[in-house]
């Protein structure tokens, strides 16, 4: 056997991709699946993205770009966070990535070490907890609960900061419940932050633009005295349906930019030149695509709702934004893994199990709402039938 590094074994892995490579199988195998468990939007990229990066390769642009991107891109980034947010940031001090996970990665990895405390949100995305243990930093847990619509308690999340505190991760509207959190929390949050002037925070912002019901995204832009101690973590993935291209974004801090550019440098040396050239044209052209497809998962998010709320032994609350719902399932009396698995095998439904999103998941399901009206309504027919 290798003998590895003892890091390696704080290292987790994300749920999703195993179901879907179970479901995989056994549609391999015959059996019908209806997958509600990955989370990626069931649109294809808009046409004129595609085109712009097949034009890039047409045009030569085959060879490394600067380890934090290209400059007209960063500079469309910028332009892009002026025009949905009013604020004002220096392109200078953005990163191109590849996909979200590496921002996550390297703002533990900057302030993650023994004898710090990192705080996340839990249930929470899976990466968020894997990237603290594997910084060698204590993962803090801060809970999101049902009873305040998986949003976060400012007063519950700074009751959490101790000395040792380096970096807080927050996350909405938020995977893989759906909660947005109310202006007035992330107002209060901020306040008591002066408190404590050395934590940094590292804002997931990745479902801003997928909110329903009127609700406006609030982004941590927005403080300016939050400013030179802010992580920003957005991308094209979800909004314009490119989860395959791998590719997002980050602003950071001055101070701090240095550091990000020297991880690029160590570890992807920069993003493919192409799908930048096809992100920059996601920023610039139409947004009809973006528009269209929010409210095809708002018709979704009613459906699967109503749907969940139906079944005996579920509730369901309605998620504010991204496409997730995520039902109590407490008084089916099973847990969540267990049903996880009895759902995919007897009845042929892809489901997570909300503790793949910490302990604090027991008792839940996600169910991603990116598949068709038809699929969702199929699904739940099928739940309902193996749990009678």
């Amino acid at each position: 056997m290798p003998v590895l590094a003892d890091r390696m074994n704080h290292l987790g892995t994300e749920t999703a991709f195993e179901v879907l490579a179970r479901a995989n199988t056994l549609a391999a195998s015959g059996k019908s699946i209806i997958n509600l468990g990955i989370g990626q939007p069931d649109f294809k990229t808009p046409d004129h993205i595609v085109e712009a990066g097949v034009k890039a390769m047409r045009d030569g642009h085959h060879g490394y770009t600067p380890a934090a991107g290209i400059p007209q891109l960063r500079e469309g980034v910028a332009a892009d966070l002026k025009k949905r947010h009013g604020v004002d940031v220096d392109p200078g001090l953005i990163m191109i990535m590849p996909g979200g996970k590496p921002t996550m990665f390297f703002a533990c990895l900057m302030f993650g070490q023994p004898g710090t405390e990192i705080l996340y949100p839990n249930p929470g995305f899976p990466i968020y907890e894997s990237s603290v243990k594997f910084s060698g930093a204590t993962p803090v847990p801060y809970p999101l609960s049902e009873a305040n619509g998986f949003a976060f308690s400012a007063v519950e999340v700074l009751a959490k900061i101790t000395p040792r505190t380096r970096l807080i991760i927050v996350n909405s509207p938020a995977n893989p419940t759906g909660g947005t959190v109310p202006k007035e929390e992330f107002d209060a949050l901020v306040a008591g932050l002066a408190a404590w002037p050395d934590v940094h925070v590292m804002s997931d912002e990745i479902y801003g633009q997928m909110l329903y019901d009127g609700r406006e995204h609030t982004t941590l832009l927005s403080y300016p005295e939050l400013r030179d101690r802010l992580i920003l973590l957005d991308g094209w993935s979800k909004t314009y349906a490119m989860t395959g291209w791998r590719l997002g974004y980050s602003l950071w801090p001055k101070a701090i930019f240095p550091h990000a550019e020297k991880l690029a440098v160590n570890c992807h040396s920069c993003v493919n030149a192409p799908t930048q050239f096809a992100g920059l044209a996601a920023l610039t052209g139409p947004q009809d695509a973006v528009h269209a497809m929010v409210k095809a998962f708002d018709e979704r998010r009613r459906v699967i709702v109503s749907e969940l709320n139906q079944i005996q032994g579920f509730r369901c609350v309605e998620p504010g934004g991204a496409f997730y719902a995520f039902p109590n399932i407490e008084g089916t009396g099973m847990g969540a893994k267990a049903l996880q698995t009895k759902l995919l095998e007897d009845a042929g439904v892809a489901v997570i199990a909300g503790t793949s999103f910490g302990a604090f998941g027991e008792g839940y399901l996600r169910f991603s709402y990116a598949n068709s009206t038809e699929n969702i309504r199929e699904a739940i027919k099928r739940i309902k039938a193996c749990l009678s």
